[in-house]
């Protein structure tokens, strides 16, 4: 989260047990501050405006989207630490993430590539499914929006989220960030869950290129592309290119859910769709966003580096085969010439989910983890490493020392009796 800006002289100095340190922002509903308990410990603590706090509507309505809120899962999202809704005003306690946005960090690093963008993909998606879960919309998903934490990716800025039901008059209001909005909110009807899936593309677009997909110029300019214009996806990498497309249809109901869309990125197919529980669905995004952990299955290799640097392919685009044999030995290390050879890597850092069939696709079993420890053996130069394997007497270190010493015994022999016999 970028950092506090200095406070103004009307500022409050705290809110109960917290003492304001300064300003993170200012939205809609009123400001958000950088506060600080008796312990040390920093929150960010958003207030609701004058305008919220005196409308009895809107604060049942805030109340509501705050109730809402508490029952997100909170591994993907700013946690929501306190809720104090009938102080004056009322003001809302959240975990404070230390980290850039990723509108910062792009800008300042360059797109996210292999494993990181996977990471980042996993991650948002399971946000977004555990925020509809609970009923929400966020209508507002943006790379100001995800922030960059020491321990992975957060979805924050529920301020403009609305809770999904049919009293709700003003959940059909425009209200977002044109370059990831999609048409429908644009036109300001029809507004559903799906409007985050079509900015989460629109998102992992700029993640994974650096540029929005409908760009970010003029307002009535990316309005009309987003509209009415196909997106710019050309530079997104391949394994994510096609459900990145799959969410920016301009049809909502063409789009996937962003359960389905989580299912896809986990290499789940359309029947594990249905059938996974959602609460299932979130907990395997947890555990996969994390990055390496010790898989139980076997695990998709990495392809080879593309012009633009090594990729991780998302499951969603690999398509199962036959099972590959297990490899116990050590990995080749990056310069091996060998012609590389089905493997099974289970110590492979991508995080990458087990192929649900047993079996590695054809297309991608012939190539070995770029990732995978050095820890390769070299044969000896002229002795390619199958000839020393294929030769189970050759493969005993001790034969070929044993064979020379004996011929020079035999010679020293020999020897000794021609001199005895002379």
């Amino acid at each position: 989260m970028p950092g506090p800006e200095s406070l103004q002289p009307n500022d409050p100095t705290s809110f109960g047990q917290y003492s304001v340190i300064g300003r993170l922002g200012r939205g809609g509903q009123g400001i958000v501050y950088l506060a600080r308990d008796s312990e040390g410990q920093k929150y960010a603590v958003k207030v609701l405006n004058e305008q919220w706090s005196q409308d009895a509507d809107l604060r049942k309505r805030f109340e509501k989207e705050v109730r809402a809120a508490q029952k997100v899962a909170s591994f993907c999202t700013a946690a929501i630490h306190e809720a104090n809704l009938d102080a004056e005003p009322p003001y809302v306690v959240s975990e404070y993430v230390e980290g850039p946005d990723l509108q910062e960090a792009v800008s300042k690093e360059g797109p996210r590539k292999g494993a990181a963008l996977q990471r980042l993909a996993i991650s948002t998606a399971t946000a977004l499914v555990a925020i509809h879960q609970a009923g929400i919309v966020h209508r507002d998903f943006k790379p100001g929006n995800v922030l960059l934490g020491p321990d992975g990716p957060r979805v924050i800025d529920f301020g403009i989220a609305r809770v999904t039901d049919s009293t709700a008059t003003v959940t059909n209001s425009i209200v977002g960030t044109p370059s990831y909005m999609a048409p429908e909110q644009i036109a300001g009807k029809n507004i559903t869950d799906k409007v985050d899936v079509f900015a989460w593309g629109c998102v992992m677009a700029f993640a994974s290129t650096g540029n929005a997909p409908f760009g970010a110029d003029s307002v009535p300019a990316v309005v009309h592309r987003v509209v009415s214009a196909p997106p710019d996806i050309s530079e997104v990498p391949e394994q994510l290119r096609e459900i990145v497309a799959e969410c920016l249809d301009k049809d909502p109901d063409r789009r996937p859910t962003a359960k389905q869309l989580l299912m896809r990125l986990l290499g789940h197919d359309t029947v594990d769709e249905a059938s996974v529980p959602t609460s299932q669905a979130v907990a395997e995004g947890e555990q996969r966003a994390v990055g390496p952990t010790a898989p139980s299955g076997p695990q998709y290799p990495v392809r080879p580096p593309s012009a633009s640097g090594p990729q991780t392919p998302f499951p969603h685009q690999l398509r199962p085969g036959p099972p590959a044999p297990p490899h116990t030995g050590p990995q080749q290390s990056p310069g091996y010439t060998q012609p590389p050879r089905p493997m099974h890597n289970p110590t492979m850092t991508g995080g990458m989910p087990p192929n649900l069939t047993g079996g590695l696709p054809p297309t991608m079993s012939q190539h070995p983890p770029l990732n995978a420890p050095n820890q390769g053996y070299r044969a000896p130069l002229g002795q390619s490493q199958n000839q020393r394997a294929d030769d189970p007497v050759l493969a005993q270190g001790w034969v070929l020392p044993a064979v020379i010493v004996t011929i020079i015994v035999l010679l020293l022999i020999l020897l000794l009796t021609a001199i005895a016999q002379g």
